[in-house]
């Protein structure tokens, strides 16, 4: 499946933030440099998700707020369940 993120860094700790437009907001501590918090973003889904890292795959938007990540062996369901927001069920 696919879960569009758009991601707030240099918060005060990591959290999910609820929805805009679609996408999960997730607040995190890292800082936008040299893809910290990419894999910070890919450390906490894999926390949240009970998935390891190497389940998640950054499709869209290294270098962006705006992310869309497939996550593998996940259903629509069970990260709506565990994040509280809408990802999409990707073709894949």
């Amino acid at each position: 499946m696919t879960l569009r993120v758009r991601v707030q860094p240099r918060a005060a700790r990591d959290e999910v933030h609820g929805q805009r437009n679609g996408a999960v907001v997730v607040r995190l501590t890292a800082a936008p440099v040299d893809g910290q918090a990419n894999e910070a973003l890919v450390r906490f889904l894999g926390r949240r998700l009970g998935r390891p890292a190497s389940a998640f795959r950054l499709l869209r938007g290294a270098g962006s707020r705006d992310k869309v990540v497939r996550v593998e062996g996940a259903t629509a369901d069970a990260v709506r369940a565990v994040l509280g927001a809408a990802g999409s069920p990707g073709p894949r």
